[in-house]
């Protein structure tokens, strides 16, 4: 029995190592690279579960984290985030020690590495194909070809092609819609790459929903879905996976029960599980399902059961009266998160079903 005092983040090691090998399962048959966001699960130890099935290319999402997955020997390293000018120490060194392929959008951006970069670095034009966070309208054809005629003038540089987030596709999503999000977002950018004088560009797309749910990605080159490892609630609610693809929970104690207005209060608030959320149908917020420990891990998520209120260290479950009787002050209650990226990065550790510690990076 795993010795629990405190919120803790419970890891499924076996459901883990499914959800990538599903992953892995399908690239490989789609023959398209698999390179997974890392900024999910933020560890070295998981990180040798990808390499297990095959994974040798990484998406991260800051320089501390490429450098930290490059100390344990990742060498081809996507920094998935618009080009920070102050950490070019950094992006130096990495530069110097491993294959690290940056994102730009900008002619500025661009002058400002070839003047800085002392070693040749991969580039990837952000193209924002509907997401509307960042990276050059697929529409703007000119901007296109400014920053990649900056990029490919500057002897150290190197294009590899077009990369775009498909965030537009995270949210309530069927197999047919999540279909129709990628068939418009790859036209998209083969639109882009048919606008400029570059036919060898590849094409990468990084999302969780689409390269679950989309059975042909032999479209496009690369995918970098992160999600997937762990899935979430809102991934379960949404229609992209089952609840039983979800792998980790958040293990909290009961501090207080209140029959008299359908609450109990648990020690695991906004600083562990995040203010993520969904919004009911009746327009009350949901921060999280809750389920039961068992032998195993843990139950199917408890009905008309979830975190409805979050302070600080607080976490208040709504719940029926059957349930709450059925509670004591003392219990274990396990919370499948809204959104396991944010949640992991809180906790900084896993506790696996066997009692192993997993250490993160620790960073942003």
């Amino acid at each position: 029995m795993l010795k629990i005092e405190k919120p803790t983040l419970l890891l499924d090691e076996q459901k883990v190592k499914r959800n990538i090998s599903r992953m892995a399962e399908k690239a490989n048959r789609c023959g398209v690279r698999l390179r997974p966001h890392f900024k999910t699960h933020q560890s070295a130890i998981i990180g040798e579960w990808f390499r297990a099935q095959g994974v040798t290319d990484i998406t991260v999402s800051s320089v501390d984290m490429a450098l930290y997955f490059a100390q344990h020997g990742w060498d081809d390293i996507t920094i998935a985030f618009p080009v920070n000018w102050l950490e070019i120490d950094k992006i130096n060194h990495l530069a110097g020690t491993i294959r690290l392929n940056l994102l730009v959008e900008s002619v500025e951006t661009v002058q400002f590495l070839t003047a800085h970069l002392q070693h040749p670095t991969s580039f990837w034009l952000k193209v924002d194909t509907g997401y509307g966070r960042t990276g050059i309208p697929w529409t703007n054809q000119e901007q296109f070809a400014e920053v990649a005629e900056a990029v490919t003038a500057a002897s150290q540089l190197t294009l590899m092609g077009l990369l775009t987030h498909a965030g537009h596709a995270y949210g309530p999503i069927t197999k047919d819609a999540a279909a129709q999000v990628y068939h418009e977002t790859v036209f998209r950018l083969q639109a882009v790459r048919e606008s400029l004088p570059y036919a060898e560009l590849l094409i990468s797309l990084g999302d969780t929903p689409t390269t679950t749910l989309v059975d042909e990605l032999t479209a496009i080159d690369e995918i970098r879905p992160g999600n997937f490892v762990f899935y979430d609630y809102m991934q379960a609610y949404n229609g992209v996976c089952s609840v039983d693809d979800i792998a980790i929970a958040l293990a909290c104690p009961v501090v207080a029960r209140h029959p008299e207005r359908q609450e109990l209060v648990i020690y695991g608030g906004a600083v562990h599980l995040s203010k993520e959320h969904l919004t009911l149908p009746d327009g009350r917020l949901h921060f999280g399902a809750i389920a039961l420990p068992t032998d195993t891990g843990w139950s199917t998520p408890v009905p008309h059961s979830f975190v409805h209120r979050l302070s600080q260290e607080h976490g208040l479950i709504y719940a029926d009266s059957t349930f709450i009787d059925q509670v004591r002050i003392g219990d274990l209650l396990l919370v499948l998160p809204i959104h396991s990226c944010l949640t992991a990065n809180l906790r900084q550790s896993y506790l696996t079903l066997d009692g192993q510690t997993i250490p993160m990076a620790g960073i942003l």
